[in-house]
């Protein structure tokens, strides 16, 4: 059973060494561009902050959620109007997100066992809503750093966006228009304490191994793959790595190549800020258990039964990575 006080405990710890890192910078350092497109290190907090508050309106107020979602002005653009609408001086923005975040957490914590809560394309329990939220601080963390000039150190947190990572694996194929792959995939990570985190039956012949923190900015689309000390074992595996995709909507542009580019020609363009999340848990035969998670219908005003989060490199549409409810 999911332990939905040690994740809250792990999304707190999250948040807070994010805002360690921008709390009481100066101005300058908070107009600096991150990778996503058109977005600041202030856009990322308060995209962060937007996702919280409209999570904390889908735990309190499910029909206003989704009458919110279905008067959005113009879908395509609701990330980046969100962003744009909590954006703040720093101080005020720092408080903002703050403050929801703990509310946040605050109603998780008490929500009814076995309540499922809308969210874009999807309905998600408590846990499935903490766990997105985790991937997603994380993830705009790295792009923060970036913009900082900052290299964070992986954490045992990484285990959530890692697992969610490899949950998805038929969806990045999916979203690319490839057959989702019926055979499995076994994956093993170095974590940052030096354990082993392994997925997918201990026999596969497809196999990905390599640092846990390098397969997370992978399925996030924070780092290229040819930038990252990841290795793949079989023709499944290694289509995988070039399609992964934590995330859901369309597929993400992904990272450039710190060489510059994937093809010879222009370089790719940077990942973008991600659709606030919900994991689809998308088919495939790659669930621990042995069970195939099914897509969701991605329809706002129809959520559906599925679990999951989003953590996301592109301005994605709706949420991506799924986990048990």
């Amino acid at each position: 059973m999911v332990d939905l006080t040690a994740l809250l405990a792990d999304l707190a710890a999250e948040s807070d060494d994010l805002d360690a890192l921008v709390a009481g910078r100066p101005p300058v350092d908070w107009s600096k561009p991150t990778p996503a497109p058109g977005w600041s290190v202030a856009h990322q907090i308060a995209h962060l902050a937007w996702t919280d508050h409209v999570a904390l309106l889908a735990a309190t107020d499910a029909d206003g959620f989704l009458a919110s979602v279905l008067a959005a002005p113009d879908p395509a653009r609701l990330v980046d109007d969100g962003a744009a609408e909590f954006l703040a001086p720093p101080a005020e923005l720092v408080e903002r997100w703050r403050v929801g975040r703990a509310a946040l957490a605050a109603t998780l914590a008490a929500a009814p066992v076995g309540v499922k809560l809308p969210w874009y394309g999807t309905r998600m329990s408590p846990a499935s809503m903490a766990t997105a939220r985790i991937m997603e601080t994380w993830a705009h963390g790295e792009d923060v750093a970036d913009a900082l000039g900052v290299d964070r150190p992986a954490t045992a947190r990484l285990r959530h966006v890692a697992h969610l990572g490899f949950r998805t694996l038929g969806h990045g194929f999916a979203v690319h228009g490839r057959p989702v792959p019926t055979s499995p995939v076994r994956v093993e990570l170095a974590a940052p304490d030096g354990e082993t985190w392994a997925y997918g039956p201990a026999d596969a012949a497809d196999r990905v191994t390599g640092p846990a923190r390098d397969f997370c900015l992978l399925v996030t689309q924070r780092r290229h793959r040819s930038d990252l000390a990841l290795t793949a074992t079989g023709p499944v595996a290694d289509e995988w790595l070039d399609v992964a995709q934590a995330f859901a909507g369309p597929p993400g542009a992904g990272r450039a190549p710190a060489g510059g580019t994937t093809d010879g020609g222009a370089p790719d363009n940077p990942a973008g800020p991600s659709h606030p999340a919900g994991p689809n848990a998308t088919a495939g035969t790659n669930d621990p258990a042995g069970t195939n998670a099914t897509a969701g219908t991605n329809d706002p005003a129809r959520p559906n039964e599925t679990a999951g989060t989003n953590e996301t490199a592109g301005r994605s549409g709706s949420a991506g990575p799924g986990v048990p409810a």
